[in-house]
């Protein structure tokens, strides 16, 4: 805590927070820009940093612009609406290119609102919406969600319909995230951007619901009910019953996904187009390895325009939606369940694509490139400090040839970079 007093905001973070000086300390300003004047009444130390957490913006940068959602600056779901778009890439082409040591240049999204083809809407006794920005308690209320789109409103409206009309109190029909009792627990809203196709996933704790919540939801493709009988604070949990499609589908530069409610899929889908497309141009050769392969995103995109692909995830669930999603396009790809601690094969490709989650490669796995990787793999992260680490270490067999950063993740401080690296010959 400090005593009250100004500062003027000079420049924003790789985390999109604005950074003032306090008597020579940077503290870090939520949802400010660089220009604003500041007056800090309290700060709290958070992950060896200084957080502002009472505060009032007393001047208002010329540079700043109007959010396009009435909750910007309570909800935690994004941090830079109030930022010009060009202002928030230039901000992540400077943060990657200071972490990875190379000029880096990030492409922009198509759109910046009505992006996201999933959101996850916490359903609680203190609010129906997303986390309060700095909490783990506390929900703000929402009508919409902006970076989703106009159906997420009806949605929202549909489960509080839902909601009132069980005349259950709401302390036994909400869960409450402090105590850890209740039923509903999230909706978990994903749609087809391409297709308009549309599924609502309610994740409930045992118990059952008053009536059909389905009836709530007729405008939807598919309707899922999933239990999470655990304390954790997760949005999935067993699938108890579904309505409708047990799959919505998603189009892609010509290919069709199905896409489940437990299975993984880029958020932008307008930017996924742009993604797909940086990745095939960087393919070496006929055959690919695609690694961490999921439901056979870049795998089945790649088989389509002739590539031959094994594909390659420790999810049997992702495995068999990507060999549905290999059948529904026509084309020939094999996807096998196995694991980066396994003895993965990677002798016999031209290429290996990765894309593993945020912790990076396995270390096994690593050595296995190393040793014996192809001529060319193709890095593709969401977390530039492990891919950093990751390069680093195939550096003492690779090159890297190319760097191409993606905005997947309009006002958020998110983003994806493809790596081409390309074996040494000595």
């Amino acid at each position: 805590m400090v005593e009250k007093r100004l500062a003027r905001v000079e420049r924003l973070n790789p985390d999109l927070m604005g950074m003032a000086f306090l008597d020579g300390v940077e503290v870090e300003v939520p949802f400010t820009a660089p220009g604003d004047v500041v007056e800090i009444m309290r700060w709290r130390r958070r992950k060896g940093r200084r957080v502002a957490t009472e505060y009032t913006v007393v001047e208002r940068s010329s540079i700043r612009v109007t959010p396009g959602c009435p909750h910007f600056g309570g909800c935690g779901g994004c941090r830079a609406q109030h930022l010009p778009y060009e202002e928030q890439i230039r901000v992540k082409e400077e943060g990657l290119s200071e972490v990875l040591g190379a000029d880096v240049r990030v492409k922009p999204s198509p759109r910046v609102y009505g992006y996201r083809n999933r959101i996850d809407l916490v359903l609680s006794t203190s609010g129906i919406g997303f986390r309060r920005f700095g909490t783990w308690w506390d929900v703000v209320d929402v009508e919409e969600c902006k970076l989703f789109g106009p159906s997420s409103r009806r949605a929202i409206r549909s489960v509080r319909d839902l909601i009132e009309s069980s005349g259950a109190p709401k302390e036994e029909m909400l869960y409450d995230i402090r105590r850890g009792t209740g039923f509903l627990r999230y909706m978990v809203l994903r749609e087809g951007k391409f297709t308009g196709e549309l599924m609502v996933t309610l994740v409930t704790s045992e118990g059952e619901f008053p009536e059909d919540p389905s009836s709530y939801f007729e405008y939807a493709d598919s309707v899922y009910w999933s239990v999470n009988r655990t304390k954790s604070d997760v949005s999935y949990g067993e699938v108890r019953r579904f309505w409708g499609g047990r799959f919505i589908e998603e189009r892609i530069g010509g290919v069709t996904y199905g896409i489940h409610p437990n299975s993984f899929f880029q958020t932008n889908s307008y930017q996924l187009v742009n993604l797909l497309g940086t990745v095939s141009a960087m393919v070496d050769g006929e055959r690919v390895l695609d690694m961490y392969s999921g439901i056979g995103t870049f795998g089945v995109f790649l088989a389509k325009r002739g590539f031959r692909v094994v594909g390659v995830d420790v999810n049997p669930h992702s495995i068999e939606m990507a060999r549905m999603n290999a059948r529904r396009n026509g084309v020939e790809a094999t996807f096998i369940t196995s694991s980066d601690r396994d003895e993965v094969e990677v002798r016999g490709f031209d290429t290996v694509i990765v894309d593993p989650p945020r912790p990076g490669l396995h270390p096994k796995f690593r050595r296995r490139l190393i040793k014996e990787g192809p001529g060319t793999v193709v890095y593709v992260s969401c977390n530039p400090k492990t891919l950093r680490r990751d390069l680093e270490e195939l550096g003492s067999r690779y090159r890297v040839e190319e760097i191409q950063g993606l905005d997947m993740f309009p006002h958020t401080p998110h983003v994806e970079v493809v790596v081409k690296l390309v074996r040494l010959t000595n």
